[in-house]
This record gives C-alpha cells, sequence and structure tokens, in this order.
C-alpha cells in the first residue's frame, strides 16, 4: 500500500543525510525524484493555493468574537486601523515566506525554514511542539466551534448538549482525516468550494453593511476615536489578537513541493490572498458598526449572528451554517498543511519513517495525516485545550520570527542562491522584530502560561539527542522508530 517517498539529492555544502549527529540533507535541491519512487503530485495550481490560504486564515474568530480588538483598542477609529495594520504586518510575513518558498522548493513550511537556516536542532523542537501539543490542540479548538455552529440551528431555543457538540466534532474531525487521506485532488476541490462559502458569509455581512452606510447609518462612526484611551498594554495584546486573526498565510509553504511553477505561483497566492482578507476583514468590521454599537458590540457573543438577526431576520439562520463550514475549511486547510510539515520531517529522518510513506495509487501521505487523529481525539475529550493554546501561542510567534530572522541570516550566508523572489530588507527585519515583541509581552504579561509552554518546548531538547543523536540505540527502541 506504501512506498517510501523519493529523496532528492544533496547539494554540495550542505546536510548530509543519515548521519549519526542528526544532519540532514538539503532543503534547497532542485533536482528530481529517483526514478521508480513514488513522489507527491503537483496538483496544487495558482486557485488552490488562493484557497488553501483564505481557507486556512479566516476560521470562526471574524465573525464570532471581534470584540478583542475593539476591547484593548478602546474605540472604535482604534480598532479599524489595528485590523488594517495587522493586515499589512501579515502581509510583509508572507512576502518573507514567499521569497523562502521560492528559493527553497521543497515543503515542510517553518521546519524546513529552520533547518536550512540554523540546523537540525531548532527544526526538531519545531516539529516535535507542532506534532504533540499544537497542532492536535489547535484543530480539536476550531472543531469544537465547528461542531457548535453546525448544531445551532436545531438548538435555537435551548443549550447546545456539551456530549453533542463533542460527538458531532469527532465526526468532523474524522471526516477531515478521510478526506486528506483519500485524495489531494477531493481535499483541494472542497477547500475551494468552503473557501468561496466564507467569501459569500463575509459578502452577506458586508453588502448590508455598505446599504447602511448608503442610508446614512453612521453615528458609531462619529468621534470614531474617541473613548476609553488605550493602555499601554492594551495595543500591544490589541496587535496579538490581531495577528493570531490572520494567522494561516503560511501554509502555502508547507506544500511547495505540490505547487505548479512554486516561483510564480506562491508570490501570487500569497499577495492576491493577503489583499482578499485584509480588505475582507476590515470591511466586515466596518459593517458591524453601522449596525451594532461598540458596547453592543463587546457584549455579544456571536457578532455575525448579532448583526444578521438586526438586518436579515429568518435569514440570518444561515449564518451559524455559514460559519459550521468556515470552520470546516479551517481544519481541512491546516491538516493539508501540517500533514507534509510531518511527510518531511520523517523523510530527513527527525520522526518515525512511517509519516514519510506515500499511498501507492491516492499519492497522498496518509500516515503523517492519520498521526493526528488519535491525537486530536485525546485533545478533543480530555485537554484543557484553550489552556494548551494559551501555553503555547507564543511558540507558534517565536519559531515565525526564528524563520524570518533565517532568511536574513541566509541572505548573508548563502549570497549566491537563487532568488526568484525577493523581498527589500526592512520587511524581514521589520515582521521579525514584531514576532520576537509579542513572544516578550506573552512572557510579560502571562509569565505563568508562557513560562509552561516555554517549559514544554524545551522538552524537544532531550528529546533531540534522544531519539535522533544517540547512535547505539537497542533493537527494540530502533524498530519503534521504524529505523
Amino acid at each position: 500500500m506504501f512506498r517510501k517517498a523519493a529523496v532528492p539529492a544533496v547539494s554540495n555544502g550542505s546536510y548530509l543525510q543519515g548521519q549519526a549527529n542528526g544532519k540532514l540533507s538539503s532543503m534547497d535541491s532542485g533536482q528530481p525524484a529517483q526514478e521508480g519512487k513514488v513522489v507527491l503530485k503537483k496538483k496544487v495550481t495558482l486557485l488552490r493555493g488562493i484557497s488553501i490560504i483564505i481557507g486556512t486564515i479566516i476560521g470562526a474568530g471574524i465573525f464570532i468574537s471581534p470584540k478583542g480588538i475593539l476591547k484593548n483598542t478602546g474605540s472604535v477609529g482604534m480598532s479599524l486601523t489595528v485590523w488594517t495594520v495587522c493586515g499589512i504586518l501579515s502581509l510583509f510575513g508572507a512576502l518573507c515566506y514567499a521569497e523562502l518558498g521560492t528559493c527553497i522548493k521543497k515543503s515542510g513550511g517553518h521546519y524546513t525554514y529552520i533547518l536550512e537556516a540554523f540546523g537540525p536542532l531548532p527544526a526538531f523542537v519545531r516539529v516535535w511542539v507542532e506534532l504533540l501539543i499544537i497542532r492536535p490542540a489547535a484543530t480539536a479548538v476550531i472543531s469544537l466551534a465547528f461542531g457548535r455552529y453546525i448544531l445551532e440551528p436545531f438548538f435555537m431555543q435551548c443549550e447546545i448538549p456539551e456530549v453533542a457538540i463533542k460527538l458531532i466534532t469527532a465526526v468532523g474531525i474524522t471526516l477531515v482525516m478521510v478526506l486528506n487521506s483519500t485524495s489531494v485532488s477531493w481535499s483541494a476541490r472542497i477547500q475551494m468550494f468552503l473557501t468561496f462559502c466564507k467569501l459569500v458569509a463575509i459578502l452577506i455581512i458586508v453588502v448590508p453593511g455598505v446599504i447602511q452606510l448608503i442610508k446614512g447609518e453612521t453615528q458609531h462612526f462619529r468621534n470614531a476615536f474617541a473613548g476609553n484611551d488605550a493602555s499601554v498594554m492594551g495595543l500591544p495584546l490589541a496587535f496579538y489578537s490581531g495577528m493570531y486573526a490572520y494567522s494561516g498565510w503560511f501554509y502555502l509553504n508547507f506544500v511547495t513541493e505540490e505547487v505548479e511553477n512554486p516561483e510564480k505561483n506562491i508570490p501570487l497566492a500569497i499577495c492576491i490572498s493577503m489583499i482578499i482578507v485584509t480588505v475582507g476583514y476590515v470591511l466586515t468590521n466596518v459593517a458591524y458598526f453601522t449596525t451594532i454599537s461598540a458596547g453592543e458590540l463587546l457584549l455579544s457573543k456571536a457578532v455575525a449572528v448579532t448583526f444578521a438577526e438586526r438586518l436579515m431576520g429568518n435569514f440570518s439562520l444561515a449564518v451559524p451554517v455559514f460559519v459550521a463550514l468556515s470552520c470546516f475549511g479551517s481544519m481541512n486547510g491546516g491538516i493539508f498543511a501540517v500533514s507534509r510539515m510531518f511527510f518531511v520531517a520523517s523523510r530527513e529522518g527527525h520522526l518515525p519513517e512511517i509519516l514519510s510513506m506515500i499511498h501507492v495509487r491516492k499519492h497522498t501521505p496518509l500516515p503523517a495525516v492519520i498521526v493526528l487523529h488519535p491525537l486530536t481525539m485525546i485533545m478533543l475529550f480530555n485537554g484543557d485545550l484553550y489552556s494548551l493554546l494559551n501555553f503555547l501561542s507564543f511558540a507558534r510567534w517565536l519559531f515565525i520570527g526564528l524563520v524570518v530572522a533565517g532568511l536574513i541570516y541566509l541572505r548573508y550566508k548563502r549570497p549566491d542562491m537563487p532568488r526568484p523572489f525577493k523581498v527589500p530588507l526592512f520587511i524581514p527585519a521589520l515582521f521579525s522584530f514584531t514576532c520576537l515583541f509579542m513572544v516578550a509581552l506573552s512572557l510579560y504579561s502571562d509569565p505563568v502560561n508562557t513560562g509552561i509552554g516555554f517549559a514544554i518546548t524545551l522538552t524537544g531538547i532531550p528529546a533531540y539527542y534522544l531519539f535522533i543523536v544517540w547512535d547505539n540505540k537497542p533493537k527494540w527502541f530502533r524498530k519503534l522508530l521504524g529505523k
């Protein structure tokens, strides 16, 4: 059923695969796969690339609760400014990843770029934390939102039972796993459909909002910057919330090897997607304020539902369905992309060998997808999900900042590396500073949870020496690792 993935040739001056000290093969070899090997097909077109980025970025947050930014900014005008600036900063980060994706043509995203710039230890720590905690917890959280909102129309008059939410969530997670295990093409097609649904949902909010503006409903924009003054800690926290809402622009880089004409399509997909998402987010928030005051928005549990109930009557029942579809799209895009990180890490010797195997007929990284299912189910039914995400939310920005700093380092370390797409140096400098500032902020504002997350991340260091560097492992231990 499975065959080992093709391993590209090693370029001069980079890591050698299979050495006992954990040094691995180069990430930027453009040579073709060995003959007779099963490889992942190039089935991600420009349109599919756009759908992966947009479909993963736009989850439940913009529809449910954009009040975190408003709460920390203190005024309508400042909240809209933060939404815009966070979109621009996210575009800067996405452009940095576009350069990395066109000069290092290997899948794996963060893991691959950290490995190429800084070596195997930090790359292993990144994939270790992602596999054990971040991805299962993140998938479980967005899946719970899917379960809650898909059931919302059936429980309009009463509270939804938690057991029902978790059961329908488990079905949704299993469906996404099956879909990504069965067919890359179908997964991409469904992602395109779900992305279309997300954009329709945003239009359902934006168009009535524009009509309200034409009618002169601008009372909530008068003295837009008046209100509670943002505190010194408030503005950075608002930016933290905004950057989290935009996160997901890096997922196309996880599937670089499957992108058609990556030198052209990766930068195009990233730029088009970020412009659409930023404009959509800002206009959606403007639409909310045409109907809902700042005080009412802060009290609302689901802003889009409140907005729809006021303007659309019975049609507002469609909004929870669109939110559920939006969550399902984020689940599908996240699993599709992150499974490739595990696939590449296994191919490079950092995870058990079975995770780098590809289904002979379906050409999907089936084991790398399936490994997430039991871990996600454990998180869903037993874990304190939101605490886990709080513990490790800083880790995402720490490693993204490290990746972008790696771009600057590679400019000096390997100046002759072909760079079909190149960004001005101030862009990675500004973005990496922003990421490290958010990490420092989280350490200051929530030292307990962030400290626990930091400790969990550090467990990757002894794990690296135990699983990767230790050469005289017993036979049973080697079999367990698939060596």
